[in-house]
């Protein structure tokens, strides 16, 4: 790996720019950077015609994992306007095969109708199954939910947090589509929390939020209950 020379005393770092900065033994002035990497790489994109409207389908390629991330778009979202904005997880079960589970696949589809109502938003799809997990130890997690445990003792249980993702991922995709300012579809104030940690303004949380049925009702109370989530649902 090619290696960066030590930068100088009194240099301070930031994640994009160059800034100036006064070395106070020397009084010397100098340039430093904090060299960044770049987690993802724009690839391609292609019509989306969805029963909401027809959407533009951007691919974003994660350089570690080789999994490929989506920007589902809407609209001129270069405009200084706050942008309409999901953080969607990759939910297979849900978002797929029509699992009443969790809530996912219906808030799925509920931002589609959010944003082709307002004619301009989007969704950023991450291959983030299982809150991080992976499908394999989310069906694992399925099971001792099955015997008992809730979602965030499944988790535990096999080794991991409650919640394993990774928000840094999203900085290349906001950034490649210029939105700075956002309105956000949401019911997690930690997604709210990482957005403005990364450096962009939340203007608006949008309440998201889907009916319960007997099989998810006791997952959303949890995720109220040990989560933080905004849902306020009674325990099954």
């Amino acid at each position: 790996m090619e290696k960066h020379p030590e930068p100088l005393s009194g240099c301070f770092f930031i994640s994009h720019n160059a800034i100036l900065s006064s070395n106070q033994e020397s009084g010397v002035f100098s340039f430093c950077f904090h060299w960044t990497t770049v987690l993802l790489n724009y690839v391609t994109s292609s019509r989306l015609p969805t029963p909401w409207a027809n959407f533009t389908l951007s691919v974003f390629l994660e350089k570690a994992t080789q999994k490929e991330h989506l920007v589902i778009s809407l609209g001129d979202l270069s405009t200084p306007e706050p942008v309409l904005l999901r953080l969607h997880s990759e939910c297979l079960t849900g978002d797929a095969l029509f699992s009443l589970r969790c809530d996912c696949g219906p808030q799925l589809e509920k931002a589609l109708q959010r944003i082709a109502d307002e004619g301009r938003g989007a969704i950023l799809y991450l291959r983030q199954e299982g809150r991080g997990i992976g499908l394999i130890n989310k069906i694992r997690a399925y099971h001792l939910q099955d015997q008992g445990a809730d979602t965030v003792e499944a988790n535990e249980q096999l080794g991991f947090h409650a919640d394993e993702r990774n928000y840094e991922l999203i900085r290349p995709m906001l950034d490649y589509f210029n939105i700075k300012t956002i309105r956000l579809m949401t019911n997690n104030p930690r997604k709210v929390k990482a957005l403005e940690d990364l450096g962009y303004t939340v203007t608006e949380r949008i309440e998201h939020r889907i009916e319960p049925n007997p099989y998810n009702r006791y997952y959303l109370h949890t995720k109220a209950l040990k989560l933080g989530h905004f849902l306020d649902e009674p325990e099954a």
